[in-house]
Formats: C-alpha cells, structure tokens, sequence
C-alpha cells in the first residue's frame, strides 16, 4: 500500500532531459537532501539542476514517519564516551540547527505542511537506568531534555526521556511548495559520473560541483560506501479512530514501536532488520498485535516500509565525496533519522560548495577516521558480505528464470514475505517479484538465465 503521505499529496510531474547542458552544481536524487540541498543552493545565487530516476519524493522520502528532531535513540551517552563532550554537543547542535532551518523555509514560504513542534520521548518498559544515563548525557551537552517517569501513552513504562521543541510534518507537502522553483528532470536516470560530467539515459550534464544525494551512493570507487555502510528495512501501519498523541514517541526495547500522529491518524512503526533477511515475514503482524494491545479501537488504513543505511559509527557521512573528488559530495547514511539529516545534509554542502564556513562539517566528514567504534559494524558487514558473494556464484534460478543475484556486486538474493520482493543482504538493492528493480545501489533489473 501507499504511504499516507503519498495517497494525500500529487507533485506535479516535471520533464525529463532532452538534451546535453551545462550548470555550476548538479544534484542527483530528488528525494528530500537533493531537493534541500538545491533549494538551499539557488538560495546562494548558484545555478543548479536535478536529476532523479523516477518521480520527486518517490524514493525513502515518501515513506518516512517524518519526525525532525535531535533525539536518535540512545545515542548521546554513547558519543559522550567514545568522542568526548565537543564532538556529541556539536552532533546535538548541528540537528537542533537543522529544525530552525525547516522552521525558517516554512515561515518565510508560507508552506502549509503540517509542521509542528512538539515533544519526542524515548520510552522503555523496563530500561529506567538506561534512559535516565541519557537524560543526564543530553542535558549535559546542552540538549532541551529531562526525565519522566510516566507518558500520556497507555503503555506500563518504566519511564521516559522527554526532547521539547522537536518538530513533525507532511513531507511531501513540504516537497512540493520548495520544489516548485528548482530545475528537475524526472525520468532521467544517472548511468555514470565522470570527472565533472555526468551521463544518464537522456543526456548529459556538465557541472563545477556534483552532490550523490542519491539515498545510497550509486558510485563504489572511490568512495568505498558499500564497505562502510548497510541498509535496513522497517514497517509502519496507520491508524483511524486513536486519540491525538500530544508528542512523537520511540521505544528503545526490542520489538517496541515508534509512535506519532498525523491529524486524526496515528502512525505505528518498527520490526527492524537487515534488508534481505525477513524470509518468513511477520513485521506488519508484529506492529499490528501491539497496536491491538496499547489502541484497541484502532481501524487500520494504511501500511507501508522504508529503508535506511546504517553507517559503522553511528554518524551520517556528509561533504566530500572522496580525496580524489573534491568537486563531488556525498549524502547518505542518515540511520532512523532521514528527515532531519537530509537538512543538515544539505546546510553543509551549500556551505562547502559557496565556501562558507560550517561548525558541523569536520564532525559528519566522510574523510573521519573512527577505527574503533566503526570495526565491529565493519567486521559484521563484511563477515555478510563474504558469505552472500560466495552464496551469489551458485545463485538459485526462480521459476520465470530470474537469477537471484544481485546485479550491483553478486550477493545472493531472498524473497521478503512481507513485502513480496527479492531483497539483497549485502547492500540492501531490492526487486519487485517480476525482477524490476526498487532500491538502489544497483543500477539494472535481475537477469534471466
């Protein structure tokens, strides 16, 4: 099914490249980071062009929960630790920053898009130390955060973390008012980036700065990203008939939901996992039983899933997209948290292709060498990847003759029950039942034998 935020909300459809150009920045991706970040750019006076394979906002974008905050989880006693007090205050600032952006934009274009700031709350069943550890953390580096020991939600909590002035919204009404004025060719699909010219099916585009906000990077050298970085599907459902929370709420336990409303729908996610591991399916019915126990009236009327890549150290990769290209940029890795870290994404290339100065960049650079933190999460991906690569020589052939190998470096594919599709373990590229491809980074459908 269509996202709530799809069925609600047309864009109206742009042309496609008709020919070879020329511009000073090129954005490949039209989700929300490459619509911020050509918004931001034009802003600066730059002359810049989007590229996007399908339609606007018809990628991650359209299937967020859309909550714009500085709260990521348990995350600010454990970047305290292992980076110091500096480092985790400019992680919380640099996020806190990219709310008031979006607040900015929408005041001075008058964007009706639901925009609201509210409470975000961390919530546990039975995790109290843990959540006070992170009030305590995030009150200390300067963060709007307290304690609770209860919530308005009718779950027996053991308490909460509360963040004031956090934000939601609609994001595909926001979409389409910022992209109104921004050059966009739909329908046209990158096929290659060289040096300062990048091909696709349609044309050419030529460009000073190129910016990959392509969700996951399309380009394995350089860059290395597929080593560095894996996908992760979740699940949401919608519901009619539940009360209007008066907050955004996520829960830290496993199996525990993600909780907000929307008007008169509330909207409940989880069932986390890698891409390419939910064989046996289960997630919807999972986030259904719950939402059962905690909202019984509850009549649903939408379900949907997305997608995030999940970098080793816990921290989006924002700038330079390799030593080796300085003029191309990079956008991805945004964890949960896709919303917030499309704008601040998009504040620091402005930045560094206008050559301004950014308190945030050194803290989300590609370039960041974090060996320890990110080892575990490396020697976990590459322990997938070695297996999958070597399941991918001996791939199955389903009955249609489709080769369940991922076309993008070989990984053996698995069907999702869930969502009746061919899903890669490796890097996270994904196919409709029918071989189409849905997700990236591969470029092309499944081959037949």
């Amino acid at each position: 099914m269509e996202s709530i935020w799809k069925s609600t909300v047309t864009i109206p459809k742009r042309e496609a490249l008709k020919n070879d150009i020329t511009s000073e920045a090129v954005v490949i991706g039209a989700g929300m980071a490459g619509i911020l970040t050509a918004y931001l750019l034009k802003e600066q006076g730059v002359h810049v062009v989007v590229l996007e394979a399908d339609l606007i906002a018809s990628g991650q974008t359209g299937n967020t929960t859309a909550k714009i905050t500085s709260q990521h989880g348990i995350i600010y006693d454990r970047l305290l630790s292992q980076f110091g007090k500096k480092k985790a205050a400019l992680y919380a600032m640099a996020h806190e920053a990219a709310i008031a952006e979006y607040e900015r934009i929408i005041r001075q274009k008058q964007i009706r898009c639901h925009f609201e700031r509210l409470p975000a709350y961390l919530y546990s069943t039975k995790q109290r130390e843990r959540l006070k550890e992170e009030a305590r953390a995030a009150e200390t580096i300067g963060l709007p955060a307290a304690y609770l020991d209860v919530t308005e939600l009718p779950i027996e909590s053991a308490g909460a973390v509360r963040f004031d002035r956090q934000a939601q919204f609609h994001p595909l009404e926001f979409i389409r008012d910022l992209s109104d004025d921004l050059e966009i060719f739909e329908r046209t699909k990158v096929l290659s980036v060289k040096e300062n010219r990048v091909h696709t099916d349609k044309g050419d585009v030529e460009a000073e700065h190129i910016v990959i906000a392509s969700h996951y990077p399309i380009i394995n050298i350089p860059g290395l990203y597929f080593a560095r970085m894996h996908q992760e599907r979740s699940y949401v459902v919608a519901y009619e008939n539940v009360p209007k929370l008066g907050g955004m709420y996520y829960g830290i336990d496993e199996g525990s939901l993600s909780l907000r409303s929307y008007e008169n729908i509330l909207l409940a996610g989880g069932g986390s996992h890698r891409t390419g591991q939910n064989e046996e399916g289960g997630k919807y019915d999972a986030i259904r039983q719950k939402a059962a126990q905690y909202f019984p009236a509850g009549k649903e009327i939408a379900n949907w899933s997305a997608q995030d890549c999940m970098p080793h150290d816990g921290m989006a990769y924002i700038g330079s997209y390799s030593v080796l290209r300085p003029y191309w940029y990079v956008e991805t890795g945004y964890q949960k948290w896709g919303m917030t870290s499309a704008m601040l994404s998009a504040m620091i290339v402005r930045d560094q292709i206008c050559g301004l100065e950014n308190p945030y960049e050194k803290v989300f650079t590609p370039q960041r060498l974090h060996p320890v933190t990110a080892a575990g999460g490396f020697m976990q991906d590459m322990a997938v990847s070695v297996k999958e690569l070597s399941k991918g020589l001996f791939a199955p052939v389903d009955q249609e003759g489709k080769v369940l190998r991922c076309p993008h470096m070989g990984c053996r594919l698995y069907w999702n029950e869930d969502e009746q599709s061919f899903d890669c373990p490796c890097h996270g590229s994904r196919f409709d039942k029918d071989g189409r491809l849905i997700d990236d980074p591969a470029q092309t459908d499944l081959t037949k034998r």
